[in-house]
């Protein structure tokens, strides 16, 4: 029988995105300016942390999308991506499902969506309430001897990341 393992999830929610676009669909709306400067920084932030995804699942919305684009430019090998139009406005549901397939190695994955699905998603799992704004990045741990498992089990908020406690860092 396989040995539980320790398992993260990081929740990111999209950069900020812009409303006064020529977009037609909501899904197509891009990021903003401050998204598109948020977004990289956070990624730098994520590396810096050593918080690099083994895989990342990412709505295929184009805010979403470009803000994982962004992010991703922190390593040097970005990690395997996978846009799924399942995440889009998508909750604690279609992420249990996605779950489902994943390797048993994999120890982090990183999903990019939206809210509310993403603070229903942390609440879900951890039973915190986590405010979640734009750009913002939640670390989760838990354990289970798959992801089906872990996913089925309390997770734990370890770190919320937000692009202004950036600003307020040494060099930020």
């Amino acid at each position: 029988m396989t040995a539980r393992r320790p398992r993260v999830l990081l929740v990111i929610r999209h950069a900020k995105s812009s409303w006064d676009s020529d977009a037609l669909t909501d899904h197509a709306r891009p990021l903003n300016g401050r998204g598109r400067r948020d977004a990289p920084r956070m990624g730098e932030a994520l590396a810096v942390r050593g918080w690099r995804p083994d895989r990342v699942l990412c709505s295929d919305a184009r805010r979403a999308r470009e803000t994982w684009l962004a992010m991703q430019d922190a390593w040097s090998e970005p990690p395997k991506l996978r846009l799924e139009r399942r995440l889009y406005h998508a909750g604690p549901d279609a992420v249990r499902d996605l779950c489902a397939g994943l390797p048993l190695d994999l120890g982090c994955l990183a999903v990019v969506g939206h809210n509310p699905g993403w603070e229903e998603l942390i609440e879900d799992l951890s039973g915190l309430q986590v405010r979640l704004t734009t750009g913002n990045v939640v670390r989760l741990e838990g354990d289970g001897r798959s992801w089906p498992d872990a996913i089925a089990r309390p997770w734990r908020v370890a770190a919320v990341l937000r692009p202004r406690d950036l600003d307020d860092a040494p060099g930020g």
